[in-house]
């Protein structure tokens, strides 16, 4: 059983509303109180992390009850504790975040902000892994590129996507990087990609619909975006700086 044990009032309520979302069963009690007899986790705050000498002791931030949490889930249900991230790639990937074979979290990004995302989810844990499907190739790139101190897997993401039901509907992503997250790839250190000719006019599409001015960036500004040198609104900054124009169409 899961032990609140903290006279710090800020962790105490973050960790017990996390536990409380989660179905989770606990008990609190004061840090100077003796522990149940079925306690097998503590939480606690920095003030008393040498205080539960018999027991595995975890200790809350103010600003972090989820990850204390995930971490006292894991030790419970005896997964190792061991994060593996899996990642659907596209332009708002899906991320699903594992421990064992428990999901303890899962998010849909903008793909701007998916790798401050994992690199967040990593941060301390053992050993974590992250896998990345390897279809949206120049996404799934831009993200295996971008990724530091961290093992990186390419995994065939062939058959990851599941049938989706009615009342699903933008679920897909998540539920891919789940089945990704429990698939092994090839370790990768990078992905370089040599965009098609269709890939390049996607990107020069999409920056004309981002355009104040329906302007289309060029070929060679296209080639950085999906090389994931520049996103679109700073290769649109950059045209406009260019030819010393906002207006007009190509």
């Amino acid at each position: 059983m899961i032990v609140v044990a903290t006279s710090d009032f800020e962790v105490y309520h973050g960790v017990v509303n996390e536990l409380r979302d989660r179905g989770a069963t606990f008990t609190t009690i004061e840090p100077d109180e003796e522990l149940p007899d079925q306690a097998t986790v503590v939480i606690t705050d920095a003030d008393h992390a040498d205080a539960f000498a018999t027991v595995t002791t975890i200790v809350a931030e103010p600003d972090g009850p989820r990850r204390a949490v995930d971490q006292a889930l894991a030790a419970v249900r005896g997964d190792g504790g061991r994060t593996v991230i899996g990642v659907d790639p596209g332009r708002k990937p899906g991320i699903a975040v594992l421990a064992g074979e428990t999901v303890v979290a899962a998010f849909q990004v903008p793909l701007g902000d998916a790798v401050d995302v994992i690199q967040r989810e990593v941060a301390e844990a053992p050993s974590p892994i992250v896998r990345i499907g390897d279809g949206s190739r120049l996404e799934s790139a831009t993200l295996v590129n971008d990724l530091e101190d961290v093992q990186v897997e390419l995994v065939d993401e062939t058959g990851t996507t599941p049938y989706l039901g009615t009342g699903t509907r933008g679920m897909g992503d998540v539920l891919a990087a789940v089945n990704i997250a429990r698939l092994e790839g090839e370790v990768v250190d990078a992905r370089e990609i040599e965009p098609t000719t269709g890939e390049i006019q996607v990107i020069k599409d999409r920056s004309r619909e981002r355009s104040e001015h329906n302007r289309a960036i060029d070929e060679v500004l296209a080639r950085r975006v999906a090389a994931g040198e520049l996103t679109i609104e700073e290769a649109l900054s950059e045209h406009r700086t260019d030819d010393g124009s906002g207006s007009g169409d190509e």
